[in-house]
């Protein structure tokens, strides 16, 4: 009999040890239940709780990385887009997690994605290519505003891919290409401009003093005379044979 009831005993012990034992790991928090009821949260370590009373379950607090597949959104300038996206999160309150959302992963993906196309209707086209940051943070201050209440903490919302419709990708590269053109004027004719400046000051610089434009003279015929040719035609300006014909005629006059 006695064999029996030790016997006994120790099945009932196997039953309700590892009911009673529960072991959570340091990136865990144990929600406890007793009789349905919210008792606390456990730490990580090893716990006991009372079998069939009390119920535990486990949440994990470590970062989340949720992947938001592409979404179709039309923009505010009636552009067709897809966008996907990557939400980072992580539960601060499992007390909350467990008690006030039914499943929190889903309900925040749900967030995610309607959060996405919500804000992309909003944005344009070059708004959402050249402002990327700017609607990360937009993203991230509305879904954490929605999930606070279910314990759960929105650290980064990305962006990651903006797919266009080929015909926009064509438009776009031919507005990129008149862009470029259109600096490249610009450009020549600032070029133009200061050029036009710098010899209208030469001119005057020159026509203060005729000996400036002798000596630019003779620096052309230098610089011509280096090429390698048998015949050097070279313009020969009036003012330079003014001195000749003066003197001739002085010369004359005497005689």
């Amino acid at each position: 009999m006695t064999i029996v009831i030790i016997a006994i005993v120790a099945a009932v012990v196997l039953i309700l040890l590892p009911a009673a034992i529960k072991i959570v790991f340091q990136y865990e928090a144990g929600v406890v239940f007793r009789l349905g009821r919210l008792e606390r949260t456990r730490a990580p370590g090893i716990r006991f709780i009372i079998p069939f009373i009390d119920r535990m379950r486990k949440i994990d607090t470590r970062v989340i990385t949720m992947d938001v597949p592409s979404q179709e959104a039309i923009t505010r300038d009636n552009v067709t887009l897809k966008v996907n996206a990557v939400v980072y999160f992580r539960v601060m309150h499992p007390e909350a997690a467990v008690v006030e959302v039914y499943d929190y992963r889903l309900a925040t993906y749900q967030i995610a994605q309607t959060t996405l196309r919500s804000v992309l209707g909003q944005s344009e086209l070059d708004e959402l290519l050249a402002q990327r940051e700017k609607i990360n943070q937009t993203l991230q201050r509305i879904i954490d505003e929605q999930t606070e209440p279910w314990g759960i903490k929105v650290s980064v919302v990305e962006v990651k891919d903006v797919e266009l419709p080929s015909t926009m990708q064509r438009a776009m590269a031919a507005q990129a290409e008149a862009e470029r053109e259109r600096r490249a004027k610009i450009i020549h004719a600032e070029g133009e401009f200061q050029a036009s400046q710098k010899l209208a000051e030469a001119g005057a610089i020159i026509g203060k003093e005729p000996t400036t434009l002798q000596l630019r003279y003779l620096q052309t015929l230098t610089e011509i005379a280096t090429e390698k040719t048998n015949t050097l035609v070279f313009p020969l300006p009036l003012d330079l044979l003014s001195a000749f014909l003066t003197n001739k005629r002085a010369s004359s006059g005497e005689r």
